[in-house]
């Protein structure tokens, strides 16, 4: 255990911090989920565009916001509170040995990451809804972005995101799962039947390219804003 807890030390020491100022900025913007806004609008137009009912476009959002209380609700009302892991930048024994970027350092416990839960339920979910390989690509690749700050904030150990990350995938698949029975409870169609033009799914191409273009400004936003500072 002993020797767990040191690699789980090492990795964190690996990914925290830096001497550049830019990458500090940017860690801070990119964490914030104020900033992911537009992604998450983009998502429900994309939804209501390529659902043809009110009650599978309520379905569809039901679900992804179930998957988020889930994450949520799970890590920091039942998980955090029984662990009781300290935040690496409140640890005593591990915050001298790390940066702690402007103060950043949540009160709350540390296991397990909400970020990387959060974010990768989303991304299973919405891979599995829109079956879209590159739109796969790009929100995991986001999520992971995600787990990228925490551990470069020193607010998450290493152990703390790979564990959100699982919690937050398989949480993800199964309310896909609980989407797609009530899905065929309510709709004949099971598959778009459409020429190119369209995912398996039924959702627009062009509307998959429109969350990756939103995903994309906002990452060059936050590049230049972590520039301009």
């Amino acid at each position: 255990m002993r020797e767990l807890c040191n690699i789980d030390n090492r990795l964190l020491e690996f990914f925290n911090g830096s001497d550049l100022s830019i990458i500090d900025t940017l860690a801070v913007t990119l964490t914030s989920g104020v900033l992911w806004i537009p992604l998450y609008m983009s998502l429900l137009y994309v939804v209501i565009k390529n659902n043809d009912t009110m009650s599978q476009i309520l379905l569809s959002v039901g679900c992804a916001l179930l998957c988020v209380m889930i994450t949520a609700c799970v890590g920091e009302l039942i998980v955090k509170p029984l662990v009781g892991r300290l935040r690496p930048c409140n640890d005593p024994l591990v915050r001298l040995d790390i940066d702690i970027v402007r103060g950043v350092c949540p009160k709350s416990f540390s296991f397990f990451s909400s970020h990387a839960a959060n974010t990768f339920g989303l991304a299973i979910f919405f891979s599995c809804l829109v079956r879209s390989r590159l739109l796969t690509y790009a929100l995991v690749a986001w999520s992971f972005v995600n787990c990228w700050t925490r551990l470069y904030l020193g607010v998450h150990y290493f152990s703390d995101v790979i564990c959100g990350l699982l919690f937050g995938g398989l949480t993800g698949y199964f309310i896909y799962l609980l989407y797609r029975r009530a899905y065929l409870r309510m709709s004949a169609r099971t598959s778009c039947g459409c020429a190119g033009g369209y995912t398996s799914s039924g959702y627009a191409v062009t509307d998959v390219d429109l969350i990756i273009n939103v995903l994309a400004f906002t990452l060059c936003f936050s590049v230049i804003r972590a520039l301009m500072q």
